[in-house]
């Protein structure tokens, strides 16, 4: 990947982590329920469930490629129109709303972490995202394996970091979603047409 691609690939990176999911809601609830310490459990583990998403994306991928490099221009378009798809939809969505329920016993590191995995690992709209997403940023030039570690690396990366400022800042975060969350989703739906709309017309 040529450095001014992941450059654009670390941008959309970044703004997707920020964009409202089910990962970054659960590290945002766990954060409020446990504590930003114990939501790194909840926040690694959604990171290995976007590592094998992503390794069964962009491996998928790959095997189309080998059979027809036309397949990589049909995906590119065909994601393209996914992400202005999900862009619309995620700019109508309302407000997100996080409920808290009354803390129970408090939660051990394995659970958080088994919850954030199968968040991230189950999910099939994650697996349909990234199929949409990275063949945007794929080079059939160049090796996959090398690819892969840079995407995953550099989406993980930004998840993290993001995912734990949510975290920590979970008190202050939850009542300003419900202020301002139509115009943030309207921001990030916007994001995701933009994405969808410009990055297939890249050479």
């Amino acid at each position: 990947m040529q450095f001014d691609t992941w450059l654009i690939y670390l941008a959309a990176a970044t703004g997707l982590s920020l964009s409202p999911g089910p990962n970054g809601l659960l590290a945002l609830t766990h954060g409020a329920l446990h504590g930003p310490r114990m939501a790194l459990f909840t926040i690694l583990g959604g990171s290995l469930g976007f590592v094998l998403v992503i390794a069964l994306s962009i491996f998928g991928i790959g095997a189309l490629i080998a059979a027809s490099l036309a397949w990589l221009t049909v995906l590119k378009w065909l994601g393209g129109a996914y992400l202005v798809w999900l862009g619309i939809q995620v700019w109508r969505s309302p407000p997100i709303a996080v409920e808290l329920a009354a803390a129970g016993p408090p939660a051990g590191g394995r659970v958080l972490f088994r919850q954030g995995f199968l968040s991230a690992a189950t999910n099939p709209k994650v697996i349909l995202f990234f199929t949409a997403f990275l063949p945007q940023f794929i080079d059939p030039r160049r090796g996959l394996a090398v690819q892969f570690a840079v995407m995953a690396g550099t989406f993980v990366a930004t998840e993290v970091v993001t995912e734990y400022v949510l975290a920590s800042a979970a008190d202050r975060i939850r009542p300003w979603l419900g202020r301002v969350g139509r115009r943030f989703n309207r921001a990030c739906g916007g994001l995701f047409v933009a994405i969808g709309a410009a990055l297939p017309l890249r050479g």
